[in-house]
């Protein structure tokens, strides 16, 4: 069989597993540390149960998946995992899903690994999503998703630290009511309603117009002008204002 021939055979058969996302859809990905509960607890010297600097990196990382050729709206990170919103208008490599997959999650996991001089892998799916209700539904599931394990793994290291074993301070938690959780925590000093806000709810990114002043050569004058930025917002609202503030994004 010439080359030829063998080539478009090969490229039908490829094309026959393609998926891409259908237009006027958004492109929603999601990203999550693969093999990262034993990347943190062994091989990574941090601390427990949240690390500035790991939460930086993750911030950082989202910010490097702005720029590589997506027109992304909103980036949200919390924990190891970081959801994109991508314009409903993109049409990078034909919104083909194994692409989107595969470059989206190779830019990431070699962003990351450089940060830690570490080897970390980052999985990734693609998800259509037909309307804006959908998508407030999607960040605010996103959300109470943080705010749930930040929750556990505050009662699961203060029990730790305390003298439990892995084994019964996962037991314990497990039958634990969210109420009976504040309580545990307060038992032991800690009001989890005044701890950091990144911590519960997880980091929002966005571009954001902001006025900067610039330099004309050929009038030799000080202008101003509006230039997006990348904006990184520590501070989220919850229920029903993170949905405003999500709407005020879609609409910029």
């Amino acid at each position: 069989m010439k080359f030829e021939e063998i080539e478009a055979l090969m490229r039908k058969n490829e094309s026959l597993s393609e998926q891409y996302v259908l237009p006027e859809n958004f492109i929603m990905v999601r990203l999550d540390g693969k093999g990262f509960t034993k990347l943190t607890k062994e091989k990574l010297p941090l601390e427990k149960p949240f690390d500035k600097k790991f939460n930086q990196v993750m911030i950082d990382t989202t910010k490097h998946l702005f720029n590589i050729g997506f027109k992304v709206i909103y980036g949200y990170t919390q924990s190891d995992e970081i959801s994109l919103l991508i314009h409903k208008d993109d049409h990078t490599f034909s919104r083909k899903i194994r692409k989107i997959n595969s470059v989206l999650a190779g830019e990431a996991s070699a962003f990351f690994s450089l940060q830690f001089q570490e080897i970390c892998v980052f999985d990734c799916r693609t998800i259509a999503i037909p309307n804006q209700e959908m998508l407030l539904d999607y960040f605010c599931w996103r959300q109470e998703d943080s705010h749930r394990n930040s929750l556990s793994a505050y009662c699961y290291w203060t029990l730790r630290n305390n003298g439990s074993t892995a084994k019964q301070a996962t037991e314990k938690i497990e039958k634990m009511s969210q109420a009976d959780k504040h309580e545990l925590l307060f038992q032991y000093g800690i009001n989890y309603n005044a701890l950091p806000s990144w911590q519960k709810r997880g980091v929002g990114i966005f571009n954001r117009e902001v006025n900067k002043q610039g330099f004309n050569p050929v009038t030799q004058e000080t202008v101003d002008c509006l230039r997006n930025e990348l904006f990184v917002e520590n501070e989220l609202t919850i229920r029903e204002d993170y949905r405003v503030f999500l709407n005020e994004i879609l609409k910029s």
